[in-house]
């Protein structure tokens, strides 16, 4: 180490640092500069060693806690995302289903509405035909009346007879 500027790491302190509802922990680290006694060789290097390991075994188990953390999340996000997906599928699924339902119904619907439209077609031109047969049979009745009433003042024409019915009031 000697005259290299290196330095030591005099304390460690670790701070709380939130971050969307999870906490993680940061190291602060303050470094000094080395004592000029401990840049002759004057101290153990055996303590700085010791620190040094024990620095990196720290940074090595806080990288790896990162990773599990980083792991650990993915596997949540992919969980997640996976039964979104599902949840998704399902809907339209379901979705589907039902708009294939509505379109059925709407089908059956029509096919009753023409049917019932049909049937009322066929009533409307029945009524119409019975209309026209009543018509035919009041006009025949009236011819039938007519010349019943044309012999009838024929015949009294003939006979110079007035009818009664007529003047029953004057009788």
């Amino acid at each position: 180490m000697g005259e290299e500027q290196t330095t030591k790491v005099d304390s460690q302190t670790f701070a709380a640092k939130e971050k969307s509802s999870e906490k993680s922990f940061v190291i602060i680290s303050e470094k000094k500069p080395l004592l000029q006694s401990e840049k002759d060789g004057n101290h153990d290097d055996s303590k700085d060693r010791d620190a040094e390991f024990a620095r990196l075994e720290l940074e090595k188990r806080l990288a790896l806690i990162k990773a599990w953390e980083e792991s650990e999340k993915t596997k949540a996000d992919n969980k997640a995302y996976k039964k979104l997906s599902a949840v998704g599928a399902w809907e339209n699924t379901k979705r589907a289903s039902v708009e294939a339902e509505l379109k059925q119904i709407e089908e059956d619907f029509e096919r009753k509405k023409a049917a019932y439209a049909e049937k009322m077609k066929n009533k409307i031109a029945e009524i119409h035909k019975e209309a026209q047969e009543k018509r035919a049979i009041v006009e025949a009745k009236r011819g039938e009346h007519i010349l019943k009433i044309e012999e009838t003042s024929a015949n009294f024409r003939a006979t110079g007879n007035i009818p009664k019915k007529l003047f029953a009031c004057f009788n």
